[in-house]
């Protein structure tokens, strides 16, 4: 009986990783920016501005974050960020995006001069935005740049 586990299939590499988040990101900026202008009525510079402000806050915040909920799990559990249920994944990112929203939204209401109200929506607006983005620019991505087989990958 073969209890070794499969080997893992090929994972992109780390440059190939860098260059999907560098044009993540700054597809995000052309995209995303000129919408947020047009909804918001900030100018086109203050709308790519606090965009780029608001992804190093997430980027920031996803590490903080992740690395805190991890260790909270495995002492609480016992159990791997890998082994994680579904259920407490849902829960995982609930908590992610609520915190993120409540680091994330002073900054929209300084940098647009919004009520709070109004920035809420605002940031909620992006939330969702990004996710469509996000979506569609990872679909396009893999068949633009398919990862490539090692040897013995089908």
């Amino acid at each position: 009986m073969n209890t070794m586990p499969a080997p893992l299939p090929a994972l992109r590499s780390f440059r190939d990783r860098m260059r999907q988040v560098l044009l993540f990101e700054f597809g995000g900026l052309l995209l995303v920016g000129p919408l947020f202008a047009w909804a918001s009525g900030v100018t086109l510079i203050d709308s790519v501005g606090l965009l780029a402000v608001l992804a190093l806050i997430a980027t920031l915040w996803n590490a903080v974050f992740n690395i805190g909920f991890d260790h909270f799990e495995a002492r609480l559990t016992g159990r791997r960020a890998d082994r994680r249920p579904l259920w407490l994944r849902g829960v995982h990112a609930l908590i992610f995006e609520g915190g993120l929203v409540v680091l994330t939204l002073p900054v929209v209401m300084v940098w647009t001069g919004m009520d709070w109200g109004t920035a809420l929506l605002a940031d909620i607006g992006l939330a969702l935005a990004y996710v469509a983005y996000a979506v569609l620019f990872h679909l396009g991505y893999d068949r633009c740049f398919p990862i490539q087989p090692r040897g013995g990958d089908a």
